[in-house]
């Protein structure tokens, strides 16, 4: 009998070929199976008859095939195809439909699954590429075919590989291994806990969710919110909290620095501080000032909106590290932040009596320098340092590593943080991590479940409210009418855009918002007939536009979903608005590609007012800090996501004048688009914005670029489970702390196996517990 770890070659139908194909898709044990759930279901119990359909509805059709042709029309190949219940009939229609040519004969029976339209003539009905499954035929399938495709709820999977591995391959050996396992699944939650919270057996959730039922509401499977499906969602999230709630006991025991904040160090803090803080920071200083008191080691997330004062606290928080004769360490994703954080440090620092001694690391850095910088923080001779991914080369040892920040966690990798706390040192440092990228609970539960939270909910005094307006390219000579008026009246401005040097160009620093629905193919696949019509549909437009060009001396169009759209970038329109727009005003010009030196000399003379307008790619997203900027114009806006929105009108309003944000936009926008910028203009509530992020966008895509801690899900899904998830948080907690009491010494073995198993192969986190 076939056991969850099992190799899936070694179960009967699969063999080494097909399991080396599945191992493409990451499905390597039986277990691994039989978690590729279905991502719809049809109902072929009570599948739709023709004479109640409704134009506009999507529905589950099963009739017989009376018909079929290939029209070669000028335009492109058209499939038709007629299939009938009765005397009522339905059309249904395939672009570019070539590939199925000989596909269908009559008195076939066949499910069809789409969208229902109109027909032109007003009487009847069609469909416009339906999915379809060619049913077995009563005279050649097998009896477990017929069982498995007609007369119940069917389940529909991704295909796994093209036709051969499609819905129903997928059936029938998830068929056979539920029933060669029936009855001998084991269990992998406690039975205090299954029962407690009325939670099926896992054999009872992975059959009612492959094989539902009759009876099933179609809704509540469609939404994953069945009784079984509820289980495997929160048993998923359950050993992602246990396995992060191990880790936070674990932490709590290590040994740490017991820092003493004396009145020297509080001396210290008032000297540097430069405006009264708000009732937030002093919460989260005294939060942070309270876990380094602790003999065990700090792990906090210290998160903010935009200019809410991050900066100023984690500084208060290094200065009591330094006080207590260790060293601090910051570290930033990019060498301009980085440099930022620098610059700010001793400016602030140089108003305090004592001398304290700053070292910066990037990459960029010449050799000697590098050296140099390490042989001070080797022998203790650098107090604070700040740098990038450069301080955790081998190469880099502290004398007495006390505290590290770690900046915009999310743009480094999760283990990263580690591999910087992991130092040789005699204790454990303290970490903090900071972001300006206000996190979803639910996000902030999942990366961040083993850190104690502090947040930072209210701006400082002298920050003003930002007046935000989305416009189109066509108001762009208003726009540049109002840069100069500003620039008149002594204030400075951001244009930013984002790509540096045009559509061929690869583009690092550019987050760009992903695909609208719209764009992207209307329905998922489960056969290989779709990857043809998928490459002639993209070529198609372009051929068609490219002739009627031709036709009226015109150039063609250009594909939107084959080819890049042409963007504006910094670059030319550096050199476009200093010949026209801008002209006469000092402009500057920033981006990914210049050298540390030459970005740190454009930002000087930025902040020293030397420069009027800054063109800019996304470089300046998080750190740049220059008062008397009150305008920020974002070109190419629908591009961005609005965590990133969001950061980059954060680099205005930071001094008294009123400030303005201008998203500017080019052509039709998308409903997600439209969506996205109006959220924009309505509220500068970043964790408002964020929440309505992580939907729009999902999970993987919320920070821009895939975060490379995210966990792997397979069944549960951040946005729609957050219920769940706070109950796993919970349930978690209880687990470990009363764990004698919650389950078996048998059930409590099987769990911390388990547990290792999915942290270390399933997550690609840093091992649990």
């Amino acid at each position: 009998m076939p056991e969850l770890e099992t190799p899936v070659q070694f179960v009967r139908g699969i063999g080494p070929q097909i399991a080396g194909t599945l191992a493409e898709k990451g499905i390597l044990t039986v277990e691994d199976l039989l978690l590729h759930l279905p991502f719809r279901y049809e109902d072929r119990l009570h599948p739709r008859a023709l004479s109640e359909l409704k134009a506009g509805e999507t529905a589950s059709i099963i009739g017989e095939v009376r018909g079929a042709a290939l029209l070669r029309t000028r335009a492109m190949p058209i499939y038709e195809m007629t299939i009938g219940q009765g005397l009522s009939t339905l059309k249904c229609m395939w672009f570019h439909g070539s590939y199925l040519e000989g596909k269908f004969r009559p008195g076939q029976m066949v499910a069809l699954y789409g969208k229902v339209d109109a027909s032109r003539s007003g009487r009847g009905f069609k469909m416009i590429q339906p999915q379809f499954e060619i049913l077995p035929d009563a005279s050649t399938g097998d009896d477990l075919d017929r069982i498995l495709e007609v007369g119940r709820i069917t389940p529909v999977y991704e295909s796994l590989s093209g036709s051969r591995l499609a819905s129903r391959w997928i059936r029938r050996i998830v068929w056979n291994l539920l029933e060669e396992m029936k009855g001998q699944m084991p269990e992998t939650l406690p039975r205090a806990l299954i029962d407690r919270l009325e939670l099926p057996s896992r054999d009872e959730a992975l059959r009612a969710i492959h094989f539902p039922p009759a009876g099933t509401p179609m809704s509540r499977l469609q939404s994953s919110a069945t009784p079984a499906h509820r289980r495997l969602i929160f048993e998923e999230l359950f050993y992602l909290e246990l396995g992060l709630e191990l880790k936070r006991r674990r932490f709590q025991k290590k040994t740490g620095i017991a820092f003493e904040t004396s009145e020297k160090a509080r001396s210290a803090l008032r000297e540097i501080l430069p405006f009264h803080p708000t009732a937030a920071q002093k919460k989260a200083l005294g939060e942070i000032a309270g876990d380094m008191r602790q003999p065990h080691p700090m792990r906090r997330l210290l998160q903010g909106d935009v200019g809410s004062g991050k900066t100023i606290v984690a500084l208060q928080a290094m200065l009591v590290a330094i006080e207590n004769g260790c060293q601090a360490a910051l570290m930033a994703p990019t060498e301009i932040l980085a440099t930022q954080h620098y610059l700010s440090a001793r400016r602030l620092l140089d108003r305090s009596s004592r001398r304290y001694r700053i070292t910066l690391l990037t990459g960029s850095l010449d050799e000697d320098v590098k050296r140099l910088a390490r042989s001070r923080i080797f022998s203790g001779e650098a107090d604070l340092v700040i740098g990038t991914h450069a301080l955790i080369e081998e190469k880099v040892e502290f004398a007495n590593l006390g505290l590290v920040v770690v900046d915009e966690q999310h743009r480094f990798g999760v283990l990263q943080r580690f591999r910087l706390m992991k130092k040789p040192n005699a204790a454990e440092p303290d970490v903090l991590i900071m972001t300006a990228t206000p996190i979803p609970r639910t996000l902030a539960l999942s990366l961040y479940g083993d850190l104690d939270l502090s947040v930072l909910d209210e701006l400082p005094p002298g920050r003003t409210p930002i007046v935000t307006r989305q416009v189109s390219d066509e108001r762009a000579d208003e726009v540049w009418k109002f840069v100069r008026e500003q620039v008149a009246k002594g204030h400075q401005a951001y244009v930013v855009y984002p790509v540096i040097e045009g559509p061929k160009d690869d583009q690092p620093e550019l987050d760009f918002a992903p695909p609208d629905p719209e764009t992207e193919a209307s329905q998922k696949t489960e056969a290989s007939q779709t990857a043809k019509p998928a490459k002639a549909a993209k070529r198609a437009p372009a051929k068609k536009s490219a002739k009627a060009a031709k036709k009226s001396k015109e150039k063609p169009l250009p594909n939107p979903l084959f080819e890049k759209p042409t963007l504006k970038s910094a670059t030319e329109m550096y050199e476009n608005l200093r010949a026209t727009h801008l002209s006469g005003l000092r402009l500057g010009l920033l981006h990914g590609r210049l050298s540390a030196d030459d970005k740190e000399v454009v930002m000087a003379r930025f902040q020293r007012g030397d420069l009027d307008v800054l063109i800019s790619t996304t470089v300046i997203e998080v750190g740049v800090d220059v008062p008397n900027s009150t305008v920020m114009v974002i070109e190419h806006a629908e591009r961005f996501g609005l965590a990133q929105l969001h950061q980059l009108r954060g680099r205005v309003g930071r001094g008294a004048a009123k400030s303005y944000c201008i998203l500017m936009t080019g052509g039709k926008l998308s409903q997600q688009g439209e969506e996205r910028l109006a959220a924009m203009v309505r509220t500068q509530n970043g964790f408002e914005l964020a929440e309505l992020d992580l939907q729009l966008r999902g999970p993987g895509e919320f920070f821009g670029t895939r975060q490379a801690g995210l966990p792997d899900f397979r069944v549960a899904n951040l946005v729609r489970d957050r219920a769940l998830l706070e109950l796993a948080k919970e349930e978690s907690s209880r687990f470990v702390q009363n764990a004698s009491v919650e389950a078996t010494e048998e059930e409590r073995s099987r769990i911390s196996a388990r547990l290792k198993e999915t942290w270390q192969r399933r997550y690609g986190l840093a091992e649990a517990g």
